[in-house]
């Protein structure tokens, strides 16, 4: 079943890392919810079956009241067909996630959180400029299990200079002690135009260390599969039943709309991308038009992007698949680039399924990369 993404493009503060869309300027919340339903409108065709996932990122969606929620999610009610057992999942912040908060996200058809924890040590978060405190973190979890939400996701990050290893220990086996069934941990890259970037390039802050990231994604994957997870994508891990449906779908390819300023869609042949600019959004939807730029993808960049999402899943590349959805010449193109791998444990072939090795995960990128087919070169 198809999905639907949409970004809330609000924050309280700017993270020093983050680069995603966002205003820490609520000014216009309510005319960005009104555009954000109009363009769920307007969409109504993009989706023809029923919908098996709905996800709420940004931003902090969390930062929106119940009403502008409800009148959304009376939008989508309205215009789409939702399955009874859809996926509904809303990324929020601690510090949002306060008894009352949870009393009236209790009225919603919200049925999964996506918390961003990022880290249990104050001075951590304070290095980040994180809104919440490590007590929230650890609170906002009990309380949302206490309400009566169960499946719930929670995000660290690792491979910053403040983390030493004992620190990264104690942060997941924190969230293992939780109990959450879902947790998904990223090492920290360094974006440009971030606070952070303009800080390491001034030498006001150590610059993020490959070595330490490898070692700490390894500390990561040993302590999670011991503690009864499945490392399921990369940067995912859930425990059995709890993959995330609407992240797995993207990684498997199935259609799904983006609505909202910077969010993107895909109909299973081209792409679509909303401008990241709030009043260029709002100001182009108040005309009645769709702000969305199309970026039409060619056969060899549809499978660019099988290879990249599926080989870092569990489930991995399907060698059948390349024959049956892209062709023979296809498959003759990943079956030679194997041969570079031959010398190497990086990979697993198995019932033609190509996966990642322990040791692979380390380089799921730059392996990716490798079957690549490059435009102008085509196929060997």
């Amino acid at each position: 079943m198809s999905g639907i993404y949409i970004h809330i493009p609000f924050c309280k503060k700017a993270c020093h890392y983050c680069d995603f869309h966002f205003s820490t300027s609520l000014k216009y919340q309510t005319e960005m919810v009104d555009a954000i339903c109009r363009e769920i409108k307007m969409k109504q065709d993009r989706i023809s079956g029923q919908v098996g996932s709905i996800y709420l990122g940004g931003g902090t969606p969390s930062i929106l009241p119940e009403s502008a929620l409800q009148q959304i999610f009376d939008t989508i009610n309205h215009t789409f067909s939702v399955d009874a057992h859809a996926e509904i999942t809303i990324e929020a912040n601690p510090d949002d996630l306060t008894a009352e908060k949870l009393k009236t996200l209790r009225q919603l058809p919200i049925n999964r959180f996506s918390v961003g924890i990022q880290s249990f040590f104050d001075e951590d978060l304070i290095w980040m400029n994180r809104a919440h405190h490590a007590m929230e973190a650890e609170d906002c979890i009990k309380r949302s299990q206490d309400a009566g939400f169960e499946n719930l996701s929670l995000d660290l990050i690792y491979g910053y200079p403040l983390l030493s290893d004992s620190k990264w220990l104690y942060n997941i086996q924190k969230a293992i002690t939780l109990q959450v069934p879902h947790i998904s941990a990223y090492a920290l890259t360094v974006e440009p135009k971030t606070a952070l970037a303009h800080a390491i390039k001034n030498k006001k802050q150590a610059p993020v260390s490959d070595h330490q990231s490898a070692a700490q994604f390894v500390m990561l994957m040993n302590e999670l599969v011991t503690a009864g997870f499945e490392h399921y994508e990369i940067s995912n891990f859930a425990k059995p039943d709890h993959y995330a449906v609407h992240n797995t779908n993207y990684w498997r390819g199935i259609e799904y709309i983006g609505i909202g300023p910077s969010a993107h869609g895909f109909d299973g042949q081209n792409r679509y991308m909303n401008p990241a600019n709030n009043a260029q959004y709002m100001e182009v939807l108040a005309q009645n038009k769709l702000p969305e730029i199309v970026e039409e993808l060619s056969l060899n960049d549809r499978f660019n992007e099988y290879i990249m999402t599926s080989l870092r899943t569990m489930w991995g590349t399907d060698l059948k698949k390349i024959e049956s959805d892209f062709g023979s010449e296809f498959l003759a193109e990943t079956n030679y680039n194997l041969k570079a791998f031959e010398d190497k444990d990086w990979l697993i072939i198995q019932n033609e399924q190509i996966k990642l090795s322990e040791s692979g995960k380390l380089f799921a990128d730059h392996i990716a990369s490798e079957f690549f087919i490059v435009e102008n070169e085509g196929l060997n």
